[in-house]
């Protein structure tokens, strides 16, 4: 059995095998579930310097409800927890956004079959890894609504904050599982085909009304962005460690970016990097490996010694001397290849139990940074190139500025290309490949951008207890 960390733990006792995962989530009315207060310390987003201001909540029971500041503030921490699961951003999904796009460049080893299924574009409906990032995706969903359904009770100077904070949470799931789950979204078309469901309330009870379809992508899209945009304006410059203003712009950066509405992700990327909240560091090896924020990082999910759990991302790309399995995904010559000679970023990986493996990964209690300034640059750079303008600064100005960091010489002119392909060595083992393949139309292992393949199933059980599902096509 594959390891699950960070996870809120449902009691079997109290889950229908029956009824859809996403519809099963009630804080009033779970009688326990535990928070993993350790891990829920620590578990988000942060500038580097910044401490919470409120201890979560060990245990939410039938005595506490969602009526007073301090229950609901304490669930907001849930929802950050929740996203730091390992299906979303504690590690399988960043994991598995490469092995789908992997077209020869890293090579899954492993005895575990769900990911071997991914790699293989074999996958199954009974996938686990498919399930649970749906559980994971709609957990995180259904503690946001209800954290945004409790907002009466929560200081109003603090309102604006937890409802920006939520709908970031919010947004951020649904985000990561319709690109996942939903054939990619398509400039200029009208995005009918089937995403995932939408919902905005609370579950409370299951009933027929509880059970409902795959809203179309563009409509879930179209929620996303919304939740963004509020967040944006109901969100502080300065929110500690948890959302900001700024934060939700660099999700609306890549939000954007994937849809191909390039002036708005241009925008949002500026305002990120304007705001002077975040600074590249100067040295590429020392972002990586790290048991603290940097000033690059913009979301990272924080995991120390105490959280009871590693950085899923060491346990599959990294060795057992530094905390991983055996060894699980090898990084093959065609990627190494990418590399110029003096790139900081080839130097960053290793030899490790007969074949190379990155280097981004090899602490395993090393935060995992999600969102970073450098993606920021990249697609303000991008972005300029395509629509030939230089806001913020020019093509090659951004370029260079992530180029020379990794110890290679300026170029005084630079073509998409060029910072699409520079794009491709800074985010690599990220979580970015199978999303940059299908905005951009390309391939992975001989199939299509397109292809059936590249998507997950919908669940078998989510099918089996919701006939108002419907399976995309291949499974």
């Amino acid at each position: 059995m594959q390891r699950r960390s960070r996870r809120i733990l449902w009691p079997v006792s109290e889950l229908d095998s029956n009824i859809p995962f996403f519809q099963q989530l009630n804080i009033k009315e779970m009688k326990s579930y535990k928070l993993w207060s350790l891990v829920l310390a620590v578990t988000f987003l942060a500038a580097c310097d910044k401490k919470l201001d409120l201890e979560p909540a060990q245990s939410i029971s039938e005595s506490l409800a969602l009526d007073n500041d301090e229950n609901v503030k304490s669930v907001l921490l849930g929802a950050y927890d929740a996203l730091a699961a390992d299906g979303l951003f504690g590690g399988d999904g960043m994991r598995d956004a490469e092995l789908v796009g992997a077209d020869g460049e890293i090579r899954w080893v492993g005895t575990f079959d769900a990911p071997r299924q991914i790699f293989n574009h074999q996958m199954i409906a009974e996938n686990g890894d498919a399930l649970n990032m749906w559980e994971d995706a709609y957990n995180a969903i259904n503690i946001s609504n209800n954290v945004l359904e409790a907002l009466e009770v929560v200081n109003a100077d603090d309102r604006a904050a937890v409802e920006g904070e939520a709908r970031w949470i919010r947004a951020m799931a649904y985000f990561q599982v319709v690109r996942f789950f939903g054939q990619a979204y398509q400039a200029g078309g009208n995005n009918s085909q089937p995403g995932v469901p939408l919902v905005l309330r609370a579950t409370r009870q299951i009933d027929e009304a509880s059970f409902v379809p795959r809203n179309t992508v563009e409509e879930c899209y179209t929620q996303i962005l919304d939740d963004i945009t509020k967040a944006k304006t109901l969100l502080p410059e300065d929110n500690g460690i948890r959302a900001g203003k700024y934060t939700a712009a660099a999700l609306a950066a890549r939000v954007y970016l994937q849809m191909g509405r390039y002036a708005e992700a241009r925008d949002n990327a500026n305002e990120v990097i304007g705001s002077g909240a975040y600074s590249l560091l100067s040295n590429y090896a020392d972002l990586w490996n790290r048991e603290d924020n940097t000033n690059e990082d913009i979301y990272a999910v924080q995991i120390s010694s105490q959280d009871f759990a590693q950085a899923t991302l060491v346990v599959y790309y990294s060795i057992p001397a530094f905390g991983g399995r055996d060894g699980d995904i090898e990084i093959e010559q065609k990627h190494l290849d990418l590399y110029s000679a003096g790139d900081d970023r080839l130097d960053l990986h290793y030899s490790g139990n007969g074949a190379m493996r990155t280097g981004k990964w090899r602490n395993q209690y090393n935060n995992q940074s999600v969102i970073r300034l450098a993606e920021m640059y990249l697609i303000r750079a991008e972005c300029n190139a395509r629509l030939s303008t230089s806001v913020g600064a020019t093509p090659a100005a951004d370029y260079n500025a992530i180029h020379t960091r990794a110890g290679l010489p300026a170029i005084n002119t630079v073509t998409l290309g060029d910072i699409l392909y520079e794009r491709r060595l800074e985010l690599a083992h990220e979580g970015h490949r199978i999303h940059d393949i299908k905005r951009l139309k390309g391939t992975a292992d001989g199939l299509n951008w397109d292809d059936e393949k590249l998507l997950y199933p919908i669940p078998a059980r989510e099918l089996e207890a919701n006939t108002k599902l419907v399976q995309n096509e291949g499974y």
